[in-house]
């Protein structure tokens, strides 16, 4: 098993390429199913979730090819195993999002219940009480989800108790085929559900209302293959702008858009960073110590969850004492112990976390207990004292595409080795 070895206390500098958006990505692949012909993705990024959706499709009948210039090509009409079994999704959160599409094609789907993160519940309750609201008979068996619809899925409306995303986009592309009307009320708003509906209308689907809480679909009868293209990972560029402050240095990332992170830029400018912003690139520089600031995670356009444990780590060596309140995830403080491990000071009263920073981390073995915790624990070794040893990195592969590579060009001490001491990337030391 890998692990990530980083020798800290180096201020990072230079400029870094934003990747497509993993929580883009995910949603817009699973939409191909939808579609009656060849779909052709733009910026996919590569990664461990993006590859168990593309070996799901693929098991299912599709062909799933990459070409010459590393456009992904996607044609499920071949496909003919309306199923997600536990061995293929037992890693990944968002197969869940094939529920949807998979009823709408087929009119029956057996689909594995999610595994990926234990950053605490994340139930599908909602998105199979859409259905059923849709015409669909929910059953559970032995852990998979049976849903059936043989007659097809209709128009309905369905008003979410809660904003959740997944749920937003699983209902919005099951109702692409429904007959009839859809409209979802208090949906999520955010821009990678806003990326799945623009991809749905350039392959025939009828939707308005996403980026606001009402979004209205009426149902057709096929849509076609086309070209996707996915937007910017808005938590990977926070995450390098992130790592160039909590290490007192200049980053910029490009191909990116920052209109898709203002909430976090506008929190970084509070701390005390300078930020400087083009069409698609942000520059975030700090000279001298960042200030505590409080953050509240809510749903877009406020802070994101996603971002939290990163911001913590920025928190725990600002000057002042922070709290952080965390609004969406009853468990996403996991990643605070191992940064106690390193000599961080922060307080859990429930959902709120009080830091108190420190002037100097210090490096330690950590281990990641899930995907945006080991994000964190990466910042805190970039800027501590001494060597950090981070365990379980599958975590971080989840989500972050050859980030030891994209850290090392900026100046990081950072490698990836196996325990035989050779990892799959091999274990050159960027500097």
């Amino acid at each position: 098993m890998d692990q990530i070895y980083i020798q800290g206390g180096v201020a990072l500098h230079g400029t870094v390429k934003s990747s497509g958006a993993k929580n883009a990505a995910l949603p817009l692949l699973a939409a191909s199913i939808l579609a009656d012909g060849p779909v052709v993705y733009h910026r996919i990024p590569h990664l461990l979730d993006v590859t168990t959706m593309m070996t799901l499709l693929s098991w299912q009948g599709a062909d799933v090819t990459y070409d010459d210039q590393h456009r992904l090509h996607i044609d499920t009409r071949s496909a003919d195993k309306p199923e997600a079994p536990y061995e293929l999704v037992k890693t990944m959160r968002a197969s869940s999002l094939v529920l949807g599409p998979v009823v709408a094609r087929f009119g029956h789907a057996k689909v594995s219940l999610p595994g990926g993160c234990a950053i605490g519940a994340r139930p599908i309750d909602l998105h199979l009480r859409g259905l059923e609201a849709m015409g669909a008979t929910v059953q559970m068996d032995h852990g998979d989800v049976v849903v059936d619809a043989p007659g097809g899925l209709h128009g309905a409306q369905i008003d979410f108790p809660q904003v959740t995303v997944t749920g937003t986009e699983n209902l919005m592309m099951a109702a692409v085929l429904a007959k009839g009307t859809t409209v979802l009320e208090n949906a999520a708003r955010e821009p990678e559900v806003v990326n799945l509906a623009d991809a749905l209308r350039s392959l025939g689907a009828d939707i308005e209302g996403d980026g606001t809480s009402r979004i209205v679909i009426r149902g057709v009868e096929r849509i076609s293959g086309g070209e996707i293209h996915t937007i910017a990972d808005r938590i990977e560029t926070a995450t390098y702008l992130a790592a160039g402050m909590i290490t007192g240095g200049d980053v910029t990332v490009t191909h990116t858009d920052p209109s898709l992170l203002t909430a976090f830029l506008e929190k970084v400018e509070e701390a005390g960073a300078v930020v400087e912003c083009t069409n698609d690139s942000i520059r975030c520089r700090v000279d001298g110590r960042l200030r505590a600031c409080d953050i509240q995670t809510m749903p877009h356009p406020g802070f994101p969850t996603d971002l939290q444990a990163q911001f913590m780590a920025l928190m725990c060596v600002a000057e002042g004492h922070s709290v952080i309140a965390e609004t969406i995830f009853e468990n996403r403080f996991m990643h605070v112990q191992e940064l106690l491990r390193m000599g961080a000071k922060v307080h859990l009263d429930g959902h709120l976390a009080t830091v108190h920073g420190v002037a100097q981390l210090a490096g330690a073995p950590v281990m990641a207990t899930d995907l945006r915790a080991s994000a964190s624990l990466v910042l805190a070794g970039l800027a501590a004292q001494g060597e950090t040893i981070l365990s379980r990195v599958y975590h971080i592969d989840r989500g972050y595409e050859r980030i030891e590579e994209k850290l090392g060009r900026l100046g990081a001490r950072i490698e990836r080795r196996s325990e035989a001491g050779h990892g799959d990337r091999g274990v050159m030391l960027y500097a």
